[in-house]
């Protein structure tokens, strides 16, 4: 393609970006912003100041305006504290500023100490042997921001679902097939490394559930493959979960069992962890949602000329990759989707250093 040519399609691509949805559709997004920090309150300190990435953080969200998006890797605390100085501080900051007066926020597992051995070396303590890796409670949280009102007494979330009670569960194993936790620890795990959260929001159109989670990087294991394996089985959950003959299993953390009702609207969002090419994936586990018969498999426009829309990237070793996902149920219609990664050379570019995530968007109309 001609070099002015494909400047004008750069152009074209972030001006849709900018572009807010038509009236009778909706754009949902999801976000891994890598706002954490080893230290319990540490977000907090960077957010009660005036801190340069948060502030690109902000500028992206404002560019693309979502009228819902899930945000991955921001600091959970019980008074809710990080989420506050985030939306008053920085994104109903400036010209551009953008208020949701809606907000689904929920403990997660990652650094909530089990109590048990659970990477298998022999000590209880630190951050692998949390229910989720994590330095501290609430490190790498997830926050879902809204302009639409949610229906709160019907979210649910599976944060406390343990492992064991999905039917056919990949649990690790050593090479020579012994079990790589003894049954005592095995019995306590827990399928989430942070949670998983089915929430219905109300549309002018109608309800759909925003099904949100964060699972485990398939890496930083061994030869058992653990985090490999969860991060399957964290993705099969959703497939699990929209279909209701298989998803009886599940019970919430209020102890209802079940899914999806058949038919239900819904749309999976969040940092995945696994690329459908590339990457420790076990068993192509992103394959369970991208080839699901109830699930259409948007592959988001890309601002560059590349085989597929990467939405991450990871340094020169690990490179790029298709990581986060927004992927909306086959029923509700598709008019435009992308993923926030300006060329190089543009104002916006600056803005992506922030975190080694883009935010992704579509945008839907519910038929």
């Amino acid at each position: 393609m001609p070099h002015a040519i494909w400047i004008f399609v750069l152009m074209l691509l972030t001006a849709c970006a900018q572009t807010p949805p038509p009236r009778d559709t909706f754009r949902v997004a999801t976000f891994n912003m890598a706002l954490n920090d080893d230290r319990a309150g540490g977000v907090i300190e960077r957010l009660r100041g005036e801190d340069p990435a948060v502030r690109k953080l902000a500028s992206i969200i404002q560019r693309v305006r979502p009228d819902v998006i899930l945000l991955n890797e921001i600091d959970f605390d019980e008074a809710h504290l990080a989420a506050d100085l985030f939306q008053r501080r920085y994104l109903e900051a400036g010209a551009d500023a953008i208020r949701y007066p809606y907000r689904f926020i929920a403990p997660v597992n990652t650094g909530v100490f089990s109590g048990i051995d659970l990477n298998g070396d022999g000590v209880a303590a630190g951050a692998e042997d949390a229910f989720g890796y994590g330095q501290h409670p609430g490190q790498y949280g997830m926050l879902l921001l809204s302009m639409f009102p949610l229906d709160s007494s019907r979210a649910r979330t599976f944060q406390k679902l343990r492992w064991q009670d999905m039917p056919n569960a990949e649990r690790p194993h050593h090479p020579d097939g012994r079990v790589f936790q003894a049954d005592t620890v095995w019995s306590q795990l827990r399928l989430s490394s942070k949670s998983h959260w089915d929430v219905p929001i109300k549309t002018p159109q109608g309800v759909f559930h925003l099904l949100a989670s964060h699972p485990t990087p398939p890496v930083f294991d061994g030869d058992e493959d653990r985090n490999g394996r969860r991060n399957h089985d964290e993705i099969r959950f959703w497939a699990d979960y929209v279909v209701p003959l298989r998803s009886s299993w599940i019970i919430d953390d209020q102890g209802v069992r079940g899914g999806l009702p058949a038919d239900a609207p819904f749309v999976i969002a969040g940092d995945l962890n696994a690329d459908p090419l590339a990457g420790a994936s076990f068993n192509q586990a992103i394959n369970q949602l991208l080839k699901h018969r109830l699930v259409n498999p948007v592959q988001p426009r890309q601002m560059r000329d590349q085989a597929q829309a990467n939405t991450a990237s990871f340094g020169p070793v690990t490179g790029e990759m298709r990581v986060d996902y927004v992927l909306p149920a086959r029923t509700l219609s598709v008019l435009g989707s992308g993923v926030f990664w300006p060329a190089e050379g543009s104002a916006e570019h600056a803005w992506i250093d922030a975190s080694d995530h883009r935010l992704v968007w579509v945008d839907l109309r519910l038929r």
